[in-house]
């Protein structure tokens, strides 16, 4: 019998594992007096940050996770996603690419109306204006927008995103992306550096004087280059750029090195392009390290819009911002936005500026988080809390909370720091409901007044019932 109650090896049995005879360590979820209590006597606490989810979201819940075939349709929405293959294709005027005529711009975010646009949004239609030559004077063009003399429709419409204001007229040029996996394109507009600029809202005569030369002179260049060198295989650059300190998002100097390595001797080498303007493209590109920026939002776009469309799938497709409202878009709900009040990023601001100067949320950039990149993939780049604030551990910490409420790893974009962990990639409605965890997004920060333009940036969270309600959409349809 006293073999029998001895351990391997002879050791003695000690009661419940030898609880009762070491340190306890408390593991607390929940209201806070538990936990409170044992702390008051010594008593090692670890906390864990949970909370229910929201009341009236049970029988939602219960009805899309036990719907048949909601697993499966998850899977094969993520699947679709992380099997996209982006490529650079081509570089367009936007009335060729997506058939605008004049007087039609596109935005960013959910549709939206002139009376209820943000500063930085009116600023940036106020320059669009000018460009176009509808309006003389930036009280002229508002006059003319006030009356309804311009339509506007969000960039997802018509397949394509555009960084903060988003705004994209008939005389701007596209980067236009193809999945060569599953077919589809999509299409963003170039960057045009930081500062005073029109996606923050600036519409100065230094703004429009660039971008008449980046229709005249980069627009051309960099066609030229992009059909001399054939289809860029984009995913490709993602991944070497994320395991070289970017986060494609507010971080893209290495993706816009990697960029610049492939494109320059295919620009060097067009005969239609002169050695002067060639260098002149050259020397704006390499000068503006966000140059790759628009190129991993339309190959962002490309790969979420291959898993949209799947019947019973709690997958988010978009997340996008127009500087009044956050809107989000689902996989299983068709083109329907679910909207809530865009909320103003933490961060770090430039030179005097400060949170009262600081417009809400604005921009399709969040399509990096939404494939992921961006915020979830910060833990691969430790250099961006220089830029949004914060410590390190706390970008390594917000990117284990995302695969918390994601569906996959994404299988190519691999993060160094985690032991080469796939991203967190498939926002889940479902799973943001159940935890109360919302996606994190690192982001610019346009200045609230228009015509200020960028005032900082940081960090970010979507408004929590714009998952609530797809969440009741989709119960609805289950």
């Amino acid at each position: 019998m006293s073999g029998a109650m001895s351990g391997t090896g002879g050791a003695e049995r000690r009661p419940l594992g030898g609880l009762l005879t070491r340190e306890p360590v408390v593991v607390a979820a929940g209201v806070d007096v538990l936990a409170d209590a044992l702390a008051d006597q010594a008593v090692r606490v670890e906390t864990v940050d949970w909370r229910p989810p929201p009341p009236g979201t049970d029988a939602a819940l219960a009805a899309v996770l036990g719907s048949p075939g909601h697993a499966e349709a998850n899977a094969r929405a993520v699947g679709r996603m992380v099997t996209a293959r982006p490529h650079l294709v081509d570089v367009r005027p936007a009335r060729e690419a997506l058939g605008l005529e004049p007087g039609a711009f596109l935005h960013a975010g959910p549709p939206l109306e002139w009376e209820r646009a943000s500063g930085p949004m009116r600023g940036a239609l106020i320059g669009a204006m000018l460009l176009e030559g509808l309006a003389e004077t930036p009280l002229g063009a508002e006059r003319e927008l006030a009356r309804g003399a311009a339509t506007f429709e969000p960039c997802h419409h018509h397949g394509a995103v555009g960084p903060m204001a988003g705004v994209v007229s008939p005389s701007m040029w596209m980067l236009v992306v193809e999945d060569a996996e599953h077919g589809g394109t999509s299409y963003c507009s170039l960057n045009e550096g930081l500062g005073k600029v029109l996606r923050y809202g600036a519409y100065g005569p230094e703004v429009i004087e660039r971008l008449v030369w980046m229709g005249e002179v980069l627009g051309p260049a960099l066609r030229a280059a992009v059909r001399r060198h054939g289809p860029l295989d984009l995913l490709s650059v993602i991944a070497q750029a994320l395991q070289m300190g970017d986060e494609l998002h507010n971080r893209n100097r290495a993706a816009t090195s990697l960029l610049l390595r492939e494109l320059a001797p295919d620009l060097a080498a067009a005969p239609e392009v002169d050695r002067g303007r060639a260098a002149e493209a050259l020397r704006f590109a390499a000068g503006n390290d966000h140059f790759f920026l628009n190129a991993g939002m339309a190959a962002a776009k490309a790969a979420a819009d291959a898993a949209r469309g799947v019947p019973g799938s709690s997958m988010v497709v978009a997340m996008a911002r127009n500087g009044t409202d956050f809107g989000i878009q689902v996989s299983g709900t068709g083109d329907r936005w679910f909207t809530g009040p865009a909320g103003v990023p933490d961060g770090l601001y430039l030179g005097g500026y400060g949170p009262d100067d600081a417009n809400p949320d604005i921009g399709d950039s969040a399509i990096t988080e939404t494939a992921g990149m961006g915020g979830f993939a910060l833990a691969a780049a430790p250099a961006i809390v220089r830029f949004v604030g914060g410590e390190v551990p706390d970008a390594v910490a917000a990117t284990r909370r995302m695969y918390e409420i994601t569906l996959a790893e994404h299988p190519a974009l691999q993060i160094p720091l985690l032991s080469f962990r796939g991203t967190p990639v498939g926002v889940d409605v479902t799973r943001v409901v159940r935890t109360g965890i919302l996606p994190v997004i690192d982001t610019g920060i346009a200045g609230r007044e228009p015509g200020t333009g960028q005032v900082g940036a940081g960090l970010v969270e979507p408004p929590a019932n714009v998952f609530e309600d797809a969440l009741r959409a989709l119960a609805e349809m289950a």
